[in-house]
């Protein structure tokens, strides 16, 4: 039975190609970049566009500054230390 299992080992189907994975070994920190840079702008964006007018009575007529700052500078540590793992 076991000289069998030997016998069989020699005729396994080894594949054309290389299996590669699905977007990149790296996928994770190109993720990073765009969410941290989607962080960054939409809050930025905020910051120097407000909407011009409200769509209903509990929105804000413009976006909270600390808040909004923050949030831009820590989407902008993360797209920066992603662009850095990537070098």
């Amino acid at each position: 039975m076991v000289g069998c299992i030997h016998t069989f080992r020699k005729f396994r189907v080894r594949p054309y190609f290389e299996l590669v994975m699905f977007l990149g070994e790296d996928i994770l920190a190109w993720l990073i970049i765009a969410l941290g840079g989607a962080m960054f702008a939409g809050n930025i964006a905020a910051l120097i566009r407000p909407p011009k007018q409200r769509r209903d009575a509990n929105d804000l007529t413009k976006a909270p500054v600390f808040r909004s700052v923050v949030m831009a500078t820590i989407g902008a540590i993360a797209t920066i230390w992603a662009l850095l793992s990537l070098l």
